[in-house]
């Protein structure tokens, strides 16, 4: 009887079958149950499950006849709109795997994806067009892209709704402006509509738990980023875990907010709330004062969150005028809820918060706190059928109850190893009692309850605001810039964010006039935001080690002392 064991929700099994079905069957059982039901509303639009269906299998159809086969990789990058979700079925439906990208990421970095994953297909915005096609277009004509389907974001809703659901002005600019389309060397651009009116019938659905269904990628210690490979089976493992574990059924109305892009929001919320059969309530963009309305008027009854949209939410001045009454489940992850802001939320609402824990390797949870039990700044329990240890990093013997160590993982979730990185794939895996567990380079704990709680990383990275910054690949694309010699990234405090990125910079002799403001600009046309420094420092040399390697733990520990 392992300890955590008392604390599992009633009811539930500790292990569960995963079901030999895709993903995308899940819709086709929701639209056959439920037709007429609210599956997506979207600044005012409602898209019925019979709708939705309808046009994953037109774009399906599209997409098999552009030549994409069983499985071949398609790139997703988008902001959370309807468009996203049919095309992250639409792929999955044509017997393909997705691969999701982060709407933020500009040409320079999109090059990787596109190349390392040979993708021939990706669809986008208008506002993400230009730079899709500028990253194919500068890599050798072999690895381009042959279609780019665009679609605007009016294409979604009615560019003159007025209400309480309407954009708010802020994003008005960015969702009414029609983006011209992009010319694609050597390839196609089709206009969204244009693909789903095509009238190309699906093909045969024929995958099924043992085939790759995403193709998400993470970065880490070196190197670039590498595709994690998941198959239909680890992510039905987690959606349907996932929706038991937060007792969804199909009246849960699930706020979307968190990335779709994400591990997170893709397995957590997307296909959680499709199995479901549950009505989505889809952002753009986080906006408290948008967030608060949809909650108050679609009775949300779910909200999985990144912890700052909640401390922002609760800082909006209109805060008492908005509704919480009809929220049942709030929780998240990505980065701790301060224990203010979960006891405010539990002695003023009735809410408890439950934090989880997981990884791009694990299909998001591999740990999540039960919604009756939960323990404040706490990674949770393991999840069903999974099994985790805390080890000794070099002996992997497992530590005593409150010890630290590594976190090791065990579970029909973990994904099946690094897309055409073997030689990472082996580092990251360790057999104990003949069973392959995943090392997360997290380091933790376990109480005498079988919770866990972090207590360092081994991991050089950074966590600003849920979003993991890995210094080595913002390094590597520092290094591109014609004044900088040597950069190392290291983590600087933000009150607001937890961690921000800062850059310590050894300039080239001929470069020594160029500003930290230059260098902040150049960043921000290079990759995306949230992986810009905030903050540069100028330095004649970087530490050393003997071996020449750079001693980032000294630059690092000075700042945090600061």
């Amino acid at each position: 009887m392992r300890p955590h064991y008392k604390f599992w929700p009633k009811g539930l099994p500790h292990a569960l079958t995963v079901p030999a079905t895709s993903v995308w069957h899940n819709l086709k059982v929701s639209a056959e149950r439920y037709p007429d039901k609210v599956a997506l509303a979207f600044l005012g639009r409602e898209t019925s499950y019979r709708a939705l269906a309808a046009q994953v299998d037109a774009l399906a159809g599209t997409l098999h006849a552009m030549g994409v086969q069983r499985g071949d990789r398609v790139i997703l990058d988008m902001q959370n709109t309807p468009q996203l979700i049919v095309a992250h079925y639409a792929i999955l439906r044509a017997n393909a795997v997705v691969v999701p990208v982060n709407p933020m990421n500009r040409a320079e970095e999109i090059k990787h994806y596109i190349s390392d994953s040979d993708a021939k297909v990706a669809i986008t915005t208008g506002d993400l067009a230009a730079e899709i096609a500028a990253a194919s277009d500068a890599l050798p004509s072999e690895q381009r892209l042959a279609h780019l389907i665009v679609t605007q974001y009016t294409d979604a809703f009615d560019a003159d709704a007025s209400g309480p659901e309407a954009p708010v002005p802020g994003w008005r600019d960015w969702l009414l402006t029609q983006h011209p389309l992009p010319a694609l060397a050597g390839g196609k651009v089709t206009p969204w509509t244009d693909a789903l009116a095509a009238g190309h019938p699906a093909p045969e659905h024929t995958v099924g738990a043992a085939d790759m269904a995403l193709l998400p990628y993470t970065s880490g210690t070196t190197g670039l980023p590498k595709g994690c490979i998941h198959p239909h089976s680890s992510l039905m493992h987690n959606a349907l875990s996932g929706m038991y574990w937060g007792l969804a059924t199909s009246e849960v109305v699930g706020l979307v907010v968190v990335p779709l892009f994400h591990i997170t929001g893709i397995v957590s919320v997307l296909h959680c709330m499709v199995a479901a059969g549950g009505t989505m309530v889809v952002m753009p963009r986080w906006d408290r004062e948008m967030a608060g309305h949809l909650i108050s008027r679609r009775k949300v009854t779910s909200w999985t969150n990144i912890p700052t949209m909640v401390v922002d939410l609760l800082a909006s001045p209109n805060f008492a005028s908005f509704d919480m009454s009809s929220l049942s489940y709030i929780g998240g992850g990505g980065a701790a809820m301060p224990q203010a802001i979960a006891q405010r939320l539990l002695e003023q609402y009735g809410l408890r918060y439950v934090e989880g824990y997981g990884m791009t390797e694990t299909a998001a949870p591999s740990h999540s706190n039960p919604m009756d039990h939960p323990k404040q700044q706490c990674l949770g329990i393991p999840f069903i059928t999974t099994e985790a240890r805390v080890v000794d990093p070099e002996t992997l013997q497992e530590m005593p109850v409150g010890e630290p160590g590594e976190i090791v993982v065990h579970g029909p979730q973990v994904f099946q190893g690094y897309w055409k990185r073997p030689d990472a794939t082996a580092d990251t895996f360790v057999e104990i009692e003949g069973k392959r567990f995943l090392r997360t380079g997290d380091m933790g704990r376990m109480d005498e309850d079988g919770y866990f709680f972090m207590t360092d990383r081994l991991k050089r990275m950074i966590n600003a605001s849920g979003f993991k910054v890995w210094p080595a690949e913002v390094e590597l694309l520092m290094y591109k810039h014609p004044a900088i010699q040597e950069a190392c990234i290291i983590a600087t405090k933000d009150a607001y964010r937890g961690e921000s990125v800062k850059a310590v910079v050894v300039l080239r002799p001929s470069h020594k006039a160029t500003t930290a403001e230059e260098i902040i600009a150049w960043c921000r046309e290079n990759m995306a935001v949230y992986k810009v420094p905030r903050a540069i420092q100028f330095v004649d040399a970087l530490p050393k080690s003997g071996s020449g390697k750079v001693m980032w733990r000294v630059l690092q520990e000075a700042e945090l002392e600061k």
